[in-house]
């Protein structure tokens, strides 16, 4: 009786099928590089139903987008002659596909990691198969990690399967403790690799739109273009209107589009016609778009990068690495021989970076953070992943989780924090509909939190209220599918309210209190409750608003630009935040006066609703907000007096010199200490033309240890005292001690000055009558003995009234001219 491998098409994965089944036959993990095309991701998980370790255990492949998953499980069961639902199905966030039959399910890696989260042991499951990995999502490498920490655990028998075209192989098999590494060469068809460079300056979609055009004029099929996004391919397929017949159909592809919509963009064209596809990434990996043989890569993708310190995810626009322009190039030669135009020059290729950077380095983190708290592992570095996250991206996400109550002081869950967990959102709009549910009102709030996360529902109109009304009236498949899905998430919350009892923004604020916004500076110009600025364009009806909730804004620290908010009023918002409402008396810096200023405030975060002001103060409230000015204005504006400005010197001397305890007087030792040396002095001080030099003296002398004070005058005496009697300061500004003084004075001189008992000689610029250097020596004797006799020569032609004898060091000290007649 032949095997259902036997039945299955001959594809250049076909050569190693057996070579794999003796490596997950041996052992539990294998790792898989097939180029594109190449099969792995219809053919793998039904030749794996044969293998006699499966029992009747279920294949779990994970692909990283619903259209993957849908096409791989579709293909399959077209394969095996079934619907999807029998032996191959499918299972994801709004839509399902399953039966007690099903054996291979394909499912979206967010919901494998659910899956695994909720039930370690993954019972009747007996392999789990990382489709594209080489994409490197945040949940793949999360799912990843949690498989190889239920396999070693609780699971031995199950078989993960690490499957790429384009893939890191050595760090993925390093990770898997070196399982066996099958490579499936070659691809299907031939594919013949052109250059076009864009010109500089020219839009992608016009350099798109010509590629396209010339393409379909000289060479035959179907032609499949990579743009970055959808407002690209939308502005190319304008373009495009009207330039073909009826037998050429364009049509987009990316992930806002419906079902049907996506399904259309990928099946056959009819016999006799050609199919133009506009596509974003989301076309590189996992489908086949049967007759393509020509891609146009525009060589851009549109990334999301989170930055930990705004808060918010911004897209960018950059270059694709080379295992994307491989990938892309690949769908090319699919099912014929095809052609790649790439729109870069040739040498340009080898800049690109090897792969797409993994999301775990540039993500939001607060759900990934969410559900290690749930696996109970408080640091990540103790799980297998390829790459840690950023420090900075956990902290942020730490803090967000404790700031909407899921996270406690430790790091553990909370009891609203596993609620929050359960209902598989982003955890900000999980606790939206949690706090939501406590008025009944968890169907609005659910409806909210679906529209905010299922991107394109309810148009991308920026005021929230216009996209759910049109939300609420939207016809279609995918507006269906996510109204049932609201409708489950509500179900588990008891009786709800009846709807519109709450408005969007009310309930925003429990989703979004650090985002509560106050029009500050203009119409569109607000400032949030954590202290960013963020703007609207004037001719949006929010931006006339006096406060809005805001649920989504882009750009980078100070100059954020808000995609979706909610209008709210400040009574809602004192009522639902009373808790974080604070009233208090403040003492500010004004720059503009360099005075301290007296107000009361009400704040929200750092964001003050309500200001009124107070007599000017004083005391330590006022130095610490001085202290604030002089942080920002810089030690420059204190008036330190020449004695002050020594002691400074002196202290930082022997700091340089000695160490420890002596103290660090540099400025940004100084500026770092304020509290210490600036603030105690200044209580009865207003401003900064109030501070008195002598304070600032007595500041830096408190910096010193009590005990060592005594020894400041022996260890960097102010002032040398000459020969003359006369008193020369000693300058401490550099890395020894200097002295600055007429050679004359130091007549009848024999040892050279020093301080610290002797031990430390002065550097001495020895001036002339006129005060100018003739001379830096740090050994006196010799330079009487040597140089002085040329120095001497040249002064006593110049300044012939002064004396100049032949053995200064036997000569009376004197600041004064020779007398008459000598």
């Amino acid at each position: 009786m032949a095997s259902l491998s036997d039945t299955l098409p001959k594809l250049p994965v076909t050569d190693v099928l057996a070579d794999l089944g003796a490596a997950l036959s041996a052992g539990p993990r294998a790792v898989l590089s097939a180029p594109p095309g190449a099969g792995k991701t219809t053919l793998v998980p039904l030749f794996l139903l044969d293998q006699a370790w499966r029992g009747d255990g279920r294949i779990i492949l994970l692909e990283p987008r619903r259209l993957a998953a849908r096409a791989a499980a579709g293909r399959m069961a077209s394969l095996l002659g079934e619907r999807v639902g029998d032996t191959v199905g499918y299972r994801m966030r709004l839509d399902n596909k399953v039966s007690a039959r099903t054996r291979i399910e394909v499912v979206t890696e967010g919901v494998f990691a659910r899956m695994i989260l909720d039930d370690p042991e993954l019972p009747g499951i007996a392999a789990v198969l990382f489709d594209e990995f080489h994409e490197r999502s945040l949940d793949a490498d999360f799912g990843l990690a949690l498989a190889l920490d239920v396999q070693a655990a609780l699971r031995e028998d199950l078989r993960i399967l690490v499957m790429s075209a384009t893939l890191d192989v050595a760090r993925v098999a390093a990770l898997l403790d070196d399982p066996p590494v099958i490579l499936s060469e070659g691809r299907s068809f031939p594919v013949e690799i052109r250059h076009q460079d864009r010109p500089a300056g020219e839009r992608i979609e016009d350099s798109v739109t010509r590629a396209i055009v010339a393409a379909h004029r000289d060479d035959s099929g179907s032609i499949l273009a990579f743009l970055p996004g959808q407002a690209e391919i939308t502005r190319t397929a304008e373009r495009l209107d009207g330039r073909f017949g009826p037998e050429t159909m364009v049509v987009p592809l990316y992930g806002n589009l419906g079902q049907k919509e996506q399904d259309a963009a990928i099946k056959p064209a009819a016999a006799g016609t050609r199919k133009i596809v506009l596509a974003t990434s989301i076309a590189e990996t996992s489908i086949t778009i049967d007759g393509v043989r020509i891609v146009i890569d525009s060589g851009l993708q549109r990334l999301p990068v989170f930055e930990a310190a705004t808060g918010i995810t911004r897209l960018e626009t950059v270059r694709v690495s080379r295992a994307s322009a491989d990938q892309r190039a690949g769908r090319a030669g699919r099912t014929e021989p095809g052609i790649a135009i790439r729109l870069w020059h040739a040498g340009q290729t080898a800049a690109l970076p090897a792969f797409t950077p993994p999301q775990i380095l540039s993500s939001d983190l607060s759900g990934f953070v969410l559900d290690l708290a749930h696996w109970g592992v408080a640091d990540p570095a103790t799980l297998r992943l390829v790459d840690q996250p950023p420090a900075a991206a956990l902290e942020e996400a730490r803090s967000l989780l404790r700031l909407i109550g899921a996270l406690d002081a430790t790091g553990a869950l909370t009891p609203a924090g596993k609620r929050i967990r359960d209902l598989a959102l982003p955890p900000r709009l999980a606790a939206m509909i949690l706090h939501a549910a406590d008025d009944g009102e968890q169907a609005a709030a659910a409806r909210l939190a679906v529209l905010l996360t299922e991107q394109g529902l309810g148009g991308p109109a920026v005021d929230i209220e216009e996209r759910l009304r049109r939300f609420s009236n939207e016809r279609g498949e995918r507006a269906d599918a996510a109204r049932r899905l609201a409708s489950r998430m509500a179900e588990g919350f008891g009786k709800t309210k009846a709807a519109g009892a709450s408005t969007p923004g009310a309930l925003l604020l429990h989703a979004f209190p650090d985002r509560v916004a106050l029009q500050r500076g203009g119409r569109g110009r607000f400032v949030m409750a954590n202290g960013r600025g963020a703007e609207l364009l004037e001719t949006e009806r929010l931006a006339g608003c006096d406060m809005i909730v805001v649920a989504d804004l882009t750009g980078q620290a100070g100059r954020q630009r808000i995609l979706a908010a909610a209008e709210i009023d400040r009574a809602t918002v004192e009522a639902a935040l009373a808790g974080t409402i604070v009233r208090e008396d403040q003492c500010v810096f004004d720059r503009a006066s360099r005075q301290v200023r007296a107000r009361r405030v009400v704040r929200l975060g750092a964001m003050n609703l309500e200001e009124a002001p107070l007599p000017r103060p004083t005391g330590a409230k006022a130095a610490a907000a001085l202290a604030d000015g002089i942080r920002q204005l810089g030690l420059q504006v204190l008036p330190f007096s020449r004695e002050a400005a020594q002691l400074r010197d002196r202290i930082g001397f022997l700091h340089r010199s000695i160490g420890d305890p002596w103290p660090d007087t540099s400025d940004a030792a100084l500026l770092a200490s304020l509290d210490t040396w600036f603030v105690p002095f200044q209580e009865a001080t207003r401003g900064i033309d109030d501070i008195r030099a002598g304070s600032l003296q007595e500041g830096l002398m408190a910096l010193v240890p009590y005990d060592i004070q005594r020894d400041l005058a022996r260890l960097a005496p102010t002032h040398f005292e000459a020969p003359t009697g006369q008193r020369h300061p000693i300058r401490y500004d550099g890395d020894e001690p200097v002295l600055e003084i007429r050679v004359q004075e130091l007549f009848g001189l024999k040892q050279h000055p020093a301080i610290a008992g002797g031990r430390l000689p002065l550097l001495l610029e020895l001036q002339s009558p006129a005060h100018r250097v003739i001379q830096t020596t740090r050994d006196l004797p010799g330079f009487w003995a040597g140089s002085w006799r040329d120095v001497r020569a040249d002064m006593r032609g110049r300044y012939p009234k002064h004396p100049w004898p032949e053995d200064p060091a036997e000569a009376m000290p004197t600041t004064r001219v020779k007398p008459r007649g000598t």
